[in-house]
């Protein structure tokens, strides 16, 4: 089997070539997309208020003796940053940001290598992809906001609460990948440079409705439509070379002793019959991080904001609404 996996590294330039990196637009893009340059990335972006003040009302003519009118701008809504998992993108939150956006500002991303940002050379690892998000934020003037993730998006929403924990009041993250043990075998082989290059050249556009069916317990939630947005995603140039980076950025064994540190209130929402990322790293995750609640739904797999829709969003929602210092 070894010298097997060595053959395959020899003919790496024969099978699948160089895996290249991608800057810039690419074909197929969303007319409606906006992109904002986050330390000279092109990132992808959702911001439902667009973070810019409500317009003036009209002003009434002056009357002899009384004040002027001024218009008050709209009370601003508190903020919730969304952070799509592996191989995702901001569709991923279509379930939830209608919910959101009736008493938040939503914003959200496709993170770098992911959906439509680019894919360039470089840090893929869960710091690197917070220090887009926190540059982001600034970037739209959001000083303060609550912070959801789902699966490897929720490594990268602790690290970022971990590089600016005054910037974050809350943390929820759906089927969080996030512990050194969760990686699969093929993650720590893509590890070692050429062999990362063939198993990915060979098999990470393979079988996605597969791959995808794994993720979830009701299995006519995939699509074909479904199948063939993702498809078409792992297509788009520089997708490879993009996660295979990230993959070799997943080393958490170092960061795992930190989450004990994190003290905001956590909602950890899970499918009890993910395979992904299974309940008992649930169960753990609640017990590293002092002021959390998990919340289980049945039936479910690794998706819960599509196959716990309305369970999960209004878990959510009441989370995020309630009293601050509230897990």
């Amino acid at each position: 089997m070894l010298r097997d996996l060595w053959t395959l590294v020899l003919l790496v330039p024969m099978l699948v070539g160089c895996l290249s990196f991608h800057k810039g637009p690419m074909p197929g893009e969303p007319k409606d997309a906006r992109f904002a340059d986050v330390d000279g990335v092109r990132v992808r972006y959702l911001d439902t208020e667009g973070g810019e003040l409500a317009a003036k009302a009209p002003a009434e003519p002056k009357r002899e003796g009384a004040e002027p009118l001024v218009a008050t701008p709209a009370p601003e809504k508190p903020t919730v940053v969304l952070v799509h998992g592996f191989a995702s993108a901001i569709e991923a939150w279509a379930p939830v940001i209608p919910a959101l956006s009736k008493t938040h500002r939503v914003v959200a991303l496709d993170l770098k290598g992911f959906g439509w940002t680019d894919r360039p050379e470089g840090d893929y690892s869960p710091e690197a992809q917070a220090r887009i998000v926190l540059k982001l934020l600034e970037l739209r003037g959001v000083q303060k906001a609550a912070l959801v993730a789902h699966s490897w998006g929720s490594s990268v929403a602790l690290a970022a609460t971990l590089a600016a924990p005054e910037r974050f009041t809350k943390l929820a993250l759906y089927d969080a990948w996030v512990f050194e043990d969760q990686l699969p075998t093929f993650f720590h082989w893509a590890r070692t440079g050429g062999v990362g290059e063939t198993l990915f050249g060979l098999y990470y556009k393979e079988r996605a409705d597969e791959r995808m069916a794994l993720a979830f317990f009701d299995k006519s939630f995939v699509t074909e439509r479904l199948v063939e947005e993702v498809d078409g995603a792992l297509e788009r140039p520089g997708t490879l070379a993009a996660a295979l980076a990230a993959v070799r950025g997943q080393r958490y064994a170092d960061v795992e002793a930190k989450y004990r540190t994190i003290d905001k209130p956590t909602l950890l929402l899970w499918g009890r019959e993910d395979i992904v990322t299974p309940l008992k790293y649930g169960e753990r995750l609640s017990r590293e991080l002092p002021n959390s609640k998990l919340v289980v739904y049945p039936r479910c797999g690794h998706f819960p904001m599509i196959e716990a829709r309305d369970a999960s969003t209004r878990d959510l929602v009441a989370f995020l609404d309630a009293k601050e210092g509230t897990p």
